[in-house]
Protein backbone atom coordinates (compact mmCIF):
# COMPACT_ATOMS: atom_id res chain seq x y z
CA UNK A 1 0.00 0.00 0.00
CA UNK A 2 1.62 3.93 -0.29
CA UNK A 3 2.78 4.33 3.10
CA UNK A 4 1.51 8.48 2.30
CA UNK A 5 -1.30 7.69 2.22
CA UNK A 6 -3.81 6.70 5.32
CA UNK A 7 -5.53 3.96 4.27
CA UNK A 8 -7.84 2.25 7.18
CA UNK A 9 -9.67 -1.47 6.41
CA UNK A 10 -13.32 -2.43 7.40
CA UNK A 11 -14.00 1.21 8.51
CA UNK A 12 -17.51 1.47 9.40
CA UNK A 13 -19.79 3.97 7.30
CA UNK A 14 -23.00 4.14 9.15
CA UNK A 15 -21.16 7.28 11.18
CA UNK A 16 -20.17 9.19 8.40
CA UNK A 17 -24.20 9.36 6.93
CA UNK A 18 -27.05 11.07 8.09
CA UNK A 19 -29.10 8.07 7.77
CA UNK A 20 -26.93 6.19 10.06
CA UNK A 21 -27.46 3.11 7.83
CA UNK A 22 -24.35 1.64 6.64
CA UNK A 23 -21.59 -1.52 6.54
CA UNK A 24 -18.01 -1.35 6.11
CA UNK A 25 -15.70 -0.29 3.34
CA UNK A 26 -13.39 -2.65 2.70
CA UNK A 27 -10.66 0.35 2.57
CA UNK A 28 -11.25 3.98 3.26
CA UNK A 29 -9.04 7.09 3.06
CA UNK A 30 -9.98 11.09 3.80
CA UNK A 31 -7.90 13.11 1.67
CA UNK A 32 -7.14 16.60 3.10
CA UNK A 33 -5.29 17.89 0.06
CA UNK A 34 -5.55 17.62 -3.69
CA UNK A 35 -2.92 15.35 -4.35
CA UNK A 36 -4.28 12.73 -1.49
CA UNK A 37 -7.05 12.84 -3.45
CA UNK A 38 -5.43 12.11 -6.43
CA UNK A 39 -2.79 9.24 -4.88
CA UNK A 40 -6.31 7.64 -3.48
CA UNK A 41 -7.35 7.53 -7.09
CA UNK A 42 -4.25 5.89 -8.21
CA UNK A 43 -3.86 3.53 -5.61
CA UNK A 44 -7.53 2.49 -6.23
CA UNK A 45 -6.67 1.97 -10.41
CA UNK A 46 -3.32 0.06 -9.35
CA UNK A 47 -5.24 -2.51 -7.35
CA UNK A 48 -8.47 -2.63 -9.47
CA UNK A 49 -10.79 -1.37 -6.97
CA UNK A 50 -14.16 0.04 -7.40
CA UNK A 51 -13.94 3.95 -5.89
CA UNK A 52 -16.89 5.65 -4.38
CA UNK A 53 -16.36 9.20 -3.11
CA UNK A 54 -18.26 10.12 -0.32
CA UNK A 55 -18.72 13.80 0.83
CA UNK A 56 -21.10 14.56 4.39
CA UNK A 57 -22.87 11.28 3.51
CA UNK A 58 -26.28 13.21 3.95
CA UNK A 59 -27.60 12.19 0.15
CA UNK A 60 -26.42 8.78 0.04
CA UNK A 61 -27.75 5.29 1.21
CA UNK A 62 -25.01 2.43 1.98
CA UNK A 63 -25.38 -1.09 2.16
CA UNK A 64 -26.04 -3.59 5.45
CA UNK A 65 -23.01 -5.46 3.05
CA UNK A 66 -21.12 -2.02 2.77
CA UNK A 67 -18.94 -1.60 0.00
CA UNK A 68 -16.05 -3.55 -1.21
CA UNK A 69 -13.50 -1.49 -2.86
CA UNK A 70 -12.09 1.82 -1.94
CA UNK A 71 -14.16 4.55 -0.24
CA UNK A 72 -12.49 8.31 -0.60
CA UNK A 73 -14.19 11.32 1.74
CA UNK A 74 -12.91 14.83 0.27
CA UNK A 75 -11.77 16.66 3.30
CA UNK A 76 -10.64 19.82 1.69
CA UNK A 77 -11.10 22.68 3.51
CA UNK A 78 -10.57 26.48 3.11
CA UNK A 79 -12.10 29.18 2.64
CA UNK A 80 -10.56 31.76 0.04
CA UNK A 81 -9.87 35.41 0.15
CA UNK A 82 -13.23 37.52 -0.74
CA UNK A 83 -12.47 38.66 -4.45
CA UNK A 84 -15.03 41.87 -5.17
CA UNK A 85 -15.94 42.24 -9.08
CA UNK A 86 -16.83 45.48 -10.74
CA UNK A 87 -20.18 43.75 -11.48
CA UNK A 88 -21.27 44.13 -7.86
CA UNK A 89 -20.76 40.37 -7.34
CA UNK A 90 -18.06 38.75 -4.67
CA UNK A 91 -15.72 35.56 -5.59
CA UNK A 92 -15.16 33.48 -3.10
CA UNK A 93 -13.66 30.00 -3.45
CA UNK A 94 -14.25 26.82 -1.03
CA UNK A 95 -13.15 23.45 -0.30
CA UNK A 96 -14.98 20.74 -1.10
CA UNK A 97 -14.88 19.46 2.25
CA UNK A 98 -15.88 22.62 3.71
CA UNK A 99 -18.87 22.26 5.98
CA UNK A 100 -22.20 23.69 3.37
CA UNK A 101 -24.09 25.22 6.04
CA UNK A 102 -20.87 26.89 8.02
CA UNK A 103 -20.16 28.38 4.67
CA UNK A 104 -23.75 29.83 4.13
CA UNK A 105 -23.27 31.35 7.95
CA UNK A 106 -20.02 32.33 6.72
CA UNK A 107 -21.92 34.27 3.77
CA UNK A 108 -25.13 35.64 5.62
CA UNK A 109 -22.41 37.29 8.38
CA UNK A 110 -20.41 38.63 5.44
CA UNK A 111 -23.29 40.45 3.78
CA UNK A 112 -23.28 38.21 0.81
CA UNK A 113 -26.74 36.92 -0.69
CA UNK A 114 -26.86 34.07 -2.97
CA UNK A 115 -27.03 31.09 -0.64
CA UNK A 116 -28.92 32.43 2.37
CA UNK A 117 -31.89 29.94 1.23
CA UNK A 118 -30.30 27.16 1.36
CA UNK A 119 -29.36 27.46 5.44
CA UNK A 120 -29.14 24.43 6.93
CA UNK A 121 -29.04 21.65 4.09
CA UNK A 122 -26.73 19.24 5.43
CA UNK A 123 -23.42 18.05 3.80
CA UNK A 124 -20.17 19.54 2.31
CA UNK A 125 -19.49 22.08 -0.25
CA UNK A 126 -18.21 19.87 -2.54
CA UNK A 127 -21.41 17.99 -3.37
CA UNK A 128 -23.28 20.72 -4.17
CA UNK A 129 -22.42 21.08 -7.79
CA UNK A 130 -23.01 17.35 -8.15
CA UNK A 131 -26.45 17.44 -7.44
CA UNK A 132 -27.81 21.39 -7.84
CA UNK A 133 -28.37 21.57 -4.54
CA UNK A 134 -31.62 23.91 -4.17
CA UNK A 135 -34.01 24.93 -1.64
CA UNK A 136 -36.68 27.88 -1.17
CA UNK A 137 -36.56 28.84 -4.43
CA UNK A 138 -32.46 29.24 -4.64
CA UNK A 139 -29.74 26.75 -6.23
CA UNK A 140 -26.09 26.88 -6.39
CA UNK A 141 -26.37 27.02 -9.75
CA UNK A 142 -27.13 31.01 -9.80
CA UNK A 143 -23.74 31.62 -7.84
CA UNK A 144 -21.09 29.19 -8.83
CA UNK A 145 -18.73 29.67 -11.52
CA UNK A 146 -16.49 27.52 -11.54
CA UNK A 147 -15.92 23.62 -10.05
CA UNK A 148 -11.73 22.78 -9.56
CA UNK A 149 -12.14 18.90 -10.00
CA UNK A 150 -9.99 15.54 -10.97
CA UNK A 151 -10.39 14.14 -13.97
CA UNK A 152 -10.58 10.66 -13.16
CA UNK A 153 -9.58 9.26 -16.63
CA UNK A 154 -6.71 11.58 -17.22
CA UNK A 155 -5.88 12.13 -13.82
CA UNK A 156 -5.45 16.35 -15.21
CA UNK A 157 -6.85 18.89 -12.43
CA UNK A 158 -9.20 20.63 -14.37
CA UNK A 159 -11.41 23.76 -13.86
CA UNK A 160 -14.87 23.58 -15.10
CA UNK A 161 -17.34 26.95 -15.85
CA UNK A 162 -20.78 26.96 -14.82
CA UNK A 163 -21.68 26.49 -18.11
CA UNK A 164 -19.58 23.35 -18.62
CA UNK A 165 -21.36 21.80 -15.46
CA UNK A 166 -24.67 21.39 -17.22
CA UNK A 167 -26.64 22.08 -14.25
CA UNK A 168 -30.30 21.39 -14.59
CA UNK A 169 -32.81 20.23 -11.61
CA UNK A 170 -31.59 18.44 -9.55
CA UNK A 171 -28.50 17.65 -11.97
CA UNK A 172 -25.14 18.09 -13.36
CA UNK A 173 -22.86 16.39 -15.98
CA UNK A 174 -21.47 14.82 -12.28
CA UNK A 175 -24.17 12.75 -11.43
CA UNK A 176 -25.75 12.21 -15.16
CA UNK A 177 -23.32 12.27 -18.44
CA UNK A 178 -20.43 12.29 -16.51
CA UNK A 179 -20.86 10.25 -13.24
CA UNK A 180 -17.98 8.84 -11.61
CA UNK A 181 -15.42 10.89 -13.85
CA UNK A 182 -14.76 14.06 -12.08
CA UNK A 183 -13.98 14.78 -8.44
CA UNK A 184 -14.86 18.21 -7.28
CA UNK A 185 -11.73 19.56 -5.16
CA UNK A 186 -13.38 23.43 -4.87
CA UNK A 187 -16.33 25.11 -6.07
CA UNK A 188 -16.04 29.09 -6.85
CA UNK A 189 -19.25 31.14 -6.03
CA UNK A 190 -20.54 34.83 -7.29
CA UNK A 191 -22.06 36.42 -4.52
CA UNK A 192 -23.75 39.68 -4.18
CA UNK A 193 -22.38 42.25 -1.97
CA UNK A 194 -25.29 43.49 0.21
CA UNK A 195 -27.74 42.00 -2.14
CA UNK A 196 -31.78 41.72 -1.88
CA UNK A 197 -32.31 38.64 -0.56
CA UNK A 198 -34.72 35.86 -2.45
CA UNK A 199 -37.94 35.16 -0.91
CA UNK A 200 -39.65 33.93 -3.56
CA UNK A 201 -40.85 30.67 -2.16
CA UNK A 202 -44.81 30.23 -0.86
CA UNK A 203 -43.14 29.79 2.89
CA UNK A 204 -41.01 32.51 2.63
CA UNK A 205 -43.61 34.41 1.47
CA UNK A 206 -45.92 33.74 3.85
CA UNK A 207 -43.59 34.05 6.78
CA UNK A 208 -42.31 38.54 5.77
CA UNK A 209 -45.72 39.03 4.27
CA UNK A 210 -44.90 42.44 2.26
CA UNK A 211 -41.86 43.35 4.68
CA UNK A 212 -38.43 43.32 3.36
CA UNK A 213 -36.10 40.83 5.14
CA UNK A 214 -32.29 40.73 5.58
CA UNK A 215 -30.38 38.17 4.69
CA UNK A 216 -29.73 37.49 8.28
CA UNK A 217 -33.39 37.29 8.84
CA UNK A 218 -34.16 34.90 5.65
CA UNK A 219 -31.60 32.73 7.08
CA UNK A 220 -33.54 32.49 10.30
CA UNK A 221 -36.55 32.15 8.78
CA UNK A 222 -35.15 29.16 6.71
CA UNK A 223 -33.73 27.21 9.96
CA UNK A 224 -36.82 27.64 11.98
CA UNK A 225 -38.78 26.42 8.67
CA UNK A 226 -36.68 23.53 8.14
CA UNK A 227 -36.44 22.23 12.20
CA UNK A 228 -40.15 22.37 12.25
CA UNK A 229 -40.26 19.87 9.35
CA UNK A 230 -36.93 17.92 10.70
CA UNK A 231 -34.91 18.54 7.64
CA UNK A 232 -31.90 20.37 9.77
CA UNK A 233 -29.64 17.13 11.51
CA UNK A 234 -30.09 17.37 15.02
CA UNK A 235 -29.17 14.57 17.15
CA UNK A 236 -32.48 14.87 19.54
CA UNK A 237 -34.62 14.79 16.96
CA UNK A 238 -34.68 10.99 15.32
CA UNK A 239 -37.54 12.75 12.46
CA UNK A 240 -34.16 13.88 10.91
CA UNK A 241 -32.19 10.73 10.96
CA UNK A 242 -32.19 10.61 6.93
CA UNK A 243 -31.73 12.23 4.10
CA UNK A 244 -33.91 15.28 4.12
CA UNK A 245 -36.08 15.11 0.70
CA UNK A 246 -35.89 11.54 -0.21
CA UNK A 247 -37.92 11.98 -3.49
CA UNK A 248 -37.44 14.71 -6.45
CA UNK A 249 -40.50 16.48 -7.23
CA UNK A 250 -41.84 15.40 -10.72
CA UNK A 251 -41.32 17.05 -14.22
CA UNK A 252 -44.80 16.42 -15.97
CA UNK A 253 -46.31 17.75 -18.91
CA UNK A 254 -49.39 19.91 -18.75
CA UNK A 255 -51.42 17.49 -20.23
CA UNK A 256 -50.62 14.85 -17.74
CA UNK A 257 -51.62 17.64 -14.78
CA UNK A 258 -54.82 18.51 -16.45
CA UNK A 259 -55.57 14.58 -16.25
CA UNK A 260 -54.96 14.74 -12.57
CA UNK A 261 -56.86 17.59 -12.20
CA UNK A 262 -59.95 15.64 -13.59
CA UNK A 263 -59.68 13.35 -10.00
CA UNK A 264 -57.77 15.60 -7.64
CA UNK A 265 -58.96 19.45 -6.70
CA UNK A 266 -56.16 22.16 -6.02
CA UNK A 267 -53.04 20.09 -7.39
CA UNK A 268 -49.94 22.01 -6.70
CA UNK A 269 -47.79 23.22 -9.63
CA UNK A 270 -44.98 25.19 -10.72
CA UNK A 271 -44.20 25.61 -14.06
CA UNK A 272 -41.02 24.79 -15.82
CA UNK A 273 -40.09 25.69 -19.30
CA UNK A 274 -42.98 23.76 -21.12
CA UNK A 275 -43.36 21.50 -18.49
CA UNK A 276 -44.92 21.64 -14.38
CA UNK A 277 -43.27 20.79 -11.31
CA UNK A 278 -45.73 19.20 -8.78
CA UNK A 279 -44.72 18.63 -5.23
CA UNK A 280 -43.52 15.10 -4.44
CA UNK A 281 -44.87 15.30 -0.90
CA UNK A 282 -48.47 16.27 -1.99
CA UNK A 283 -48.54 13.62 -4.34
CA UNK A 284 -47.28 11.26 -1.59
CA UNK A 285 -49.80 12.10 0.68
CA UNK A 286 -52.82 11.48 -1.74
CA UNK A 287 -51.82 8.45 -2.69
CA UNK A 288 -52.49 7.73 1.18
CA UNK A 289 -49.45 8.10 3.02
CA UNK A 290 -49.51 10.41 6.24
CA UNK A 291 -46.64 11.72 8.09
CA UNK A 292 -45.41 8.97 11.02
CA UNK A 293 -46.05 6.15 8.63
CA UNK A 294 -43.71 2.99 8.95
CA UNK A 295 -43.05 -0.16 8.15
CA UNK A 296 -40.74 -1.26 10.99
CA UNK A 297 -37.80 0.62 11.62
CA UNK A 298 -38.34 2.52 8.65
CA UNK A 299 -40.48 5.53 8.31
CA UNK A 300 -41.77 8.77 7.01
CA UNK A 301 -40.92 11.33 9.03
CA UNK A 302 -43.57 12.68 11.70
CA UNK A 303 -43.15 16.63 10.26
CA UNK A 304 -42.25 16.13 6.49
CA UNK A 305 -44.07 13.88 4.02
CA UNK A 306 -41.07 13.74 2.01
CA UNK A 307 -38.45 12.84 4.30
CA UNK A 308 -37.93 9.10 4.78
CA UNK A 309 -36.02 8.27 7.77
CA UNK A 310 -34.05 5.11 9.98
CA UNK A 311 -36.73 5.40 13.22
CA UNK A 312 -33.77 3.52 15.03
CA UNK A 313 -32.40 0.23 14.06
CA UNK A 314 -33.33 0.00 10.54
CA UNK A 315 -31.22 -1.08 7.95
CA UNK A 316 -30.63 0.16 4.10
CA UNK A 317 -33.13 -3.11 3.13
CA UNK A 318 -36.10 -1.48 5.66
CA UNK A 319 -35.58 1.61 3.94
CA UNK A 320 -35.90 0.09 0.11
CA UNK A 321 -39.40 -1.49 0.98
CA UNK A 322 -40.79 1.34 1.99
CA UNK A 323 -39.38 3.42 -1.13
CA UNK A 324 -40.56 0.68 -3.39
CA UNK A 325 -44.22 0.75 -1.50
CA UNK A 326 -44.45 4.60 -2.04
CA UNK A 327 -42.99 4.44 -5.74
CA UNK A 328 -45.43 1.92 -6.66
CA UNK A 329 -48.46 3.10 -5.20
CA UNK A 330 -48.00 6.73 -6.40
CA UNK A 331 -47.32 5.06 -9.53
CA UNK A 332 -50.45 3.39 -9.20
CA UNK A 333 -52.48 6.34 -8.55
CA UNK A 334 -51.18 8.98 -10.59
CA UNK A 335 -49.08 7.21 -13.47
CA UNK A 336 -45.96 8.84 -12.24
CA UNK A 337 -42.92 7.83 -10.90
CA UNK A 338 -40.72 9.06 -7.95
CA UNK A 339 -37.07 9.19 -8.40
CA UNK A 340 -35.13 9.30 -5.02
CA UNK A 341 -32.42 11.39 -4.53
CA UNK A 342 -30.21 9.53 -2.46
CA UNK A 343 -27.21 7.83 -3.91
CA UNK A 344 -26.81 4.16 -3.46
CA UNK A 345 -23.92 2.54 -2.72
CA UNK A 346 -22.95 -1.50 -2.14
CA UNK A 347 -26.54 -2.80 -3.53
Amino acid sequence: MKPTLKIQERFPLAPLTTFQIGGEARFFVRATTESEVAETVKFAAENALELFVLGGGSNVLISDHGFDGMVLQIGILGLGELLPRENGTTLITVGAGEDWDRFVEYCVTNNLSGVECLSGIPGYVGGTPVQNVGAYGQEVAETITEVRCLDRRSGDVLTLRNEECGFTYRTSIFNSSHRDRFIVLSVTFALSQGGVPNISYRDLKGHFGDTQPSITEVREAVLSIRRRKSMVIDRDDPNSRGAGSFFKNPIITKDKLEQIRTSFEDVPSFDFGDMVKVPAAWLIERAGFKKGYCVGNAGISANHTLALINRGGANSADIIVLMELVQEKVADVFGIKLDPEPIFIGF
